[in-house]
């Protein structure tokens, strides 16, 4: 079966004290028999949340794929592992969006989590022009065939999907889980066209365009949704729980 997954993007967001008191919140009543639960708070908290030693997942939201050099303000993959990194976001819409991540650049970053062995969430979606045009399905395969579509099997089945509507984020509209289920069935249907029905099936699928307490059950139904990729409903402790029984 496939891992169900939960992850919480706190971008940025969070002075110290509020961060370790919801990694404590969340962690004191982690369900973590049913599901794994993963958090991304800023990369400046990782080292003392990790020194709470919890049973969560703690990841980081963005890393330079170099191990060092001359890059001002960036944490490099060797950094970011060396403080207790477990998990990073990848390709995140935001990331694109604002500081100009093209797929080649992805890729690179792809390949060196992978070499230093934390584990990768890779995000893929389309913007409301492309929606509006019908050609979602065309755009999110072109997003998987630049960064990921290199990997070998064994390498692919390591990788976690979170597909993200940007359209649905931070706008308060979600997909209709007849929406989300269509396009999670298409990604897994572009990743058993590359690698055959077996690895396809290995691979969670997680949904991240404002899901939230109120539509979670509904859309973690859905055949080919593992899971979510939770932004602001992953700041309130309760919320997240919720959103993390909801399977």
């Amino acid at each position: 079966m496939r891992k169900k997954i939960v992850a919480g993007n706190w971008k940025m967001n969070l002075s110290k004290s509020e961060a370790l008191a919801l990694y404590q919140s969340v962690d004191a009543q982690n369900p973590a028999n049913e599901v794994e639960l993963i958090v991304f708070p800023s990369a400046i908290y990782l080292d003392s949340l990790k020194k709470l030693d919890g049973k969560l997942k703690i990841g980081v939201q963005n890393f330079h794929p170099a191990e060092s050099g001359a890059f001002t303000g960036e944490n490099s993959i060797t950094q970011i592992k060396d403080l207790g990194a477990e998990y990073v976001l990848i390709g995140h819409s935001e990331r694109r969006m604002y500081f100009n991540e093209d797929g080649a650049f992805l890729k690179e970053k792809v390949d060196a989590a992978l070499q230093h062995d934390v584990k990768i969430i890779f995000c893929c979606g389309e913007p409301l022009s492309i929606r509006e045009m019908n050609a979602q399905d065309y755009f999110v395969e072109q997003q998987l065939i630049e960064s990921l579509f290199h990997l070998s099997n064994y390498a692919m089945e390591r990788i976690i999907i979170a597909y993200e509507p940007i359209w649905a984020i931070g706008t308060g509209k979600t997909a209709s889980s007849d929406q989300a289920e269509a396009m999670h069935a298409a990604i897994r249907g572009f990743i058993e066209k590359q690698y055959g029905k077996n690895t396809a099936e290995k691979i969670s699928i997680l949904y991240g365009g404002s899901c939230n307490a109120s539509n979670a059950s509904e859309l973690f139904a859905c055949e080919n949704v593992d899971g979510g990729l939770i932004g602001g409903a992953a700041l309130k402790a309760n919320d997240f729980l919720q959103i993390a029984k909801s399977f």
